[in-house]
């Protein structure tokens, strides 16, 4: 008991501090890697992976509520990373799918993030990376059903 509170104490901090450098590596890069905000980022990945998109679906995803994601998609349809059409399965929504500018600025962001990454893993196997890849989609995962399972707050 007392290694898995201590494994516990170091995952908690851990992550604490993977999310404040990954958030100062974002600020103190070039461009590219700061072309967009991190939820700009999130949102046009998904639309990327899945395709287009109602808005509630993409909070779903996402594990947002519903007015943050139609805010955040309303920014980006100003700034012509998202295109809007309607839903034709509710009259009153809007499908949203990343424009061809969307698309060109989150693989721009993409392989930018790719280069610092590759980088800090310098001196990683090829194992040691896929382990790391993996180990990381079963957190994102088991964290994402977690929520799910609570439900949103």
């Amino acid at each position: 008991m007392a290694d898995d509170d201590s494994a516990l104490r170091v995952i908690e901090t851990q992550v604490a501090m993977l999310m404040r450098l990954g958030e100062a590596t974002r600020r103190s890069a070039p461009r590219p890697h700061r072309a967009l905000d991190r939820a700009a980022y999130v949102i046009l990945r998904f639309l990327q992976e899945a395709g287009p998109q109602n808005v509630s679906a993409v909070a779903t995803r996402l594990n947002l509520d519903g007015s943050t994601v139609t805010r955040q998609v309303g920014g980006l349809h100003r700034d012509g990373l998202v295109v809007r059409t309607p839903d034709p399965l509710d009259g009153r929504g809007s499908v949203v799918a990343a424009s061809e500018r969307g698309l060109a600025q989150v693989d721009a962001v993409s392989k930018a993030r790719r280069e610092v990454y590759d980088e800090v893993l310098r001196d990683w196997t090829a194992d040691e990376r896929q382990e790391l890849a993996g180990m990381l989609e079963r957190l994102t995962r088991d964290m994402d059903a977690y929520l799910k399972g609570r439900g949103p707050g």
